[in-house]
């Protein structure tokens, strides 16, 4: 009997935990209307490439959920185009985004997850550094997001990724880009 309770009880906490899953791009990602929210210049709108996104960890199913780099990097990506910020390889503007860490804790009822990534704004053509800033971002997801620990940890992360981003587009919108700073081919 005590046999089948142990067994029992082990089904309960396999079927409340289940296994760690990676933030997911999709909710990484700033959404159009709020990406939009924001006023950018001009000189922005489609001239932003995203020259070197570094950091993040992959997820290791047996541990807890992580952000993984090149699910950071399609987020970034992703949210810029829905800012009409992204443009080709050829653009004035090169963004650099270093993902320094991902601070999460192990256990709780509510997790407060803090992503802190350094952006970087270059001039493309010369390298020369337009704005620089980390950025700290916190998110908490409770006990009314989702019941699984594994679920409320990997929410935090993304409601935290999320939020970042969104700082990013907010900082990016108070730039006074002239376009006289950047020499663009062929103008």
């Amino acid at each position: 009997m005590t046999y089948l309770r142990l067994l029992l009880v082990s089904a309960f906490i396999a079927v409340c935990t289940g296994c760690a899953s990676p933030a997911q791009v999709a909710n990484m990602t700033v959404p159009a209307d709020q990406a939009r929210a924001n006023t950018y210049s001009t000189d922005l709108h489609q001239r932003v490439q995203v020259a070197e996104v570094n950091g993040g960890n992959k997820t290791n199913p047996m541990w807890t959920s992580d952000v993984d780099g090149p699910d950071f990097a399609a987020a970034l990506k992703q949210s810029l185009t829905n800012a009409q910020l992204l443009g080709g390889a050829s653009a004035p503007y090169s963004l650099r985004a270093n993902l320094l860490r991902v601070e999460k804790p192990v256990f709780g009822f509510s997790f407060t997850v803090t992503s802190e990534v350094e952006y970087t704004l270059l001039q493309t053509t010369t390298n020369q550094v337009l704005w620089r800033e980390i950025v700290r971002a916190p998110f908490t997801a409770g006990v009314s997001d989702a019941f699984a620990g594994i679920k409320r940890l990997r929410l935090a992360n993304e409601g935290s990724v999320r939020t970042n981003i969104s700082t990013l587009l907010k900082r990016l919108s108070e730039l006074k880009i002239e376009a006289k700073q950047v020499s663009v081919e062929g103008q």
